[in-house]
């Protein structure tokens, strides 16, 4: 795939809404469509943005690649009429994220700035995975170590960045908050 200095100050980056859980079929079909209709010079790349997570489940601590957007593709492309046609109808696309075009009364795909895309890139490059729980507040949960544990509790606030909660539990007749780490409690 070559790319002239004018290739790449037309191509753009477009978000396409594809049937959510069909990312990665879209994306393989999407990759042989180019190949097969001949289209590599408008169409550079197809991406599923997907970030590390660590999630929390039943006490254990587990890294997982998960999607950054459901539904959607990233595709880096020369936008004419050929290269919309590919992606609009290639099986399992629902459409490209557009705007209506007032001129013409139809709608018109939105190019990405260049801003949006880089952040997007970054977190997708993050070397420090995001931290993922299932606890939100006002969640009933147990206390299973510490000083506290055996003891029941609401999660106040999430601190996912820290890996922390704070839990009000009625000790002593009174709500008192204690900061836990998410492994020390369970839903109660």
């Amino acid at each position: 795939m070559t790319m002239t200095p004018e290739t790449l100050t037309e191509s753009g980056w477009y978000i396409v809404h594809t049937y959510s859980g069909h990312e990665d079929r879209v994306k393989k079909n999407l990759d042989q469509r180019v190949e097969t209709m001949d289209v590599k010079d408008k169409i550079f790349d197809v991406i599923v943005p997907t970030e590390e997570v660590v999630e929390i489940k039943d006490g254990q601590r587990q890294s997982v690649q998960r999607k950054m957007y459901a539904g959607y593709l990233l595709v880096k492309m020369v936008m004419d009429d050929e290269s919309w046609y590919v992606v609009r109808n290639t099986p399992g696309v629902t459409g490209f994220i557009s705007s209506e075009d007032e001129r013409e009364k139809r709608p018109k795909p939105v190019q990405l700035e260049e801003s949006e895309v880089e952040r997007i890139m970054s977190q997708m490059k993050s070397d420090q995975p995001r931290v993922r729980i299932g606890f939100e507040q006002g969640d009933v949960v147990r206390i299973k170590d510490g000083p506290f544990a055996d003891f029941m509790g609401t999660v106040d606030i999430v601190s996912e960045d820290q890996g922390k909660v704070r839990v009000m539990v009625s000790f002593f007749g009174r709500e008192t908050p204690v900061e836990l780490d998410f492994l020390q409690i369970e839903k109660g």
